[in-house]
């Protein structure tokens, strides 16, 4: 297929990662960046991803914890699990970039509901 850049390629784990690299991540707005049409030579015009939405107000604190707790853990061991599964798995400085919006999520009371460090200090 050709891609934005004229380039012909074929779908595969190098051409998807090209397009979540090329991804403008700190522009899109809660880090909805669409992967398709991305530049890159190697980049595989229709790429997509899966995404999770979560209120920033959490009713349930314990809730909040818990499902932070769970996104952290995917983000430190599901990156290896998503490469053996032949999935692409977020980079790195996207990763920083998502976690360090948890901070902003609280619960009903306003309070932090992420205090755990992230996974770059791991």
């Amino acid at each position: 297929m050709k891609n934005r850049d004229g380039e012909f390629v074929t779908p595969g784990r190098q051409a998807f990662q090209s397009a979540v690299a090329n991804a403008d991540w700190a522009a899109a707005p809660a880090f909805y960046a669409p992967l398709a049409h991305q530049p890159g030579k190697q980049t595989w015009p229709i790429t997509g991803a899966t995404f999770a939405l979560i209120y920033k107000q959490q009713q349930r604190r314990l809730t909040a914890i818990e499902m932070l707790k769970f996104f952290d853990w995917s983000y430190r061991a599901g990156a290896k699990l998503a490469d053996e599964l032949q999935y692409v798995p977020m980079p790195k400085d996207v990763v920083q970039m998502i976690e360090s919006a948890w901070a902003e999520v609280t619960d009903a009371h306003g309070q932090p509901a992420w205090m755990e460090p992230t996974t770059a200090k791991h």
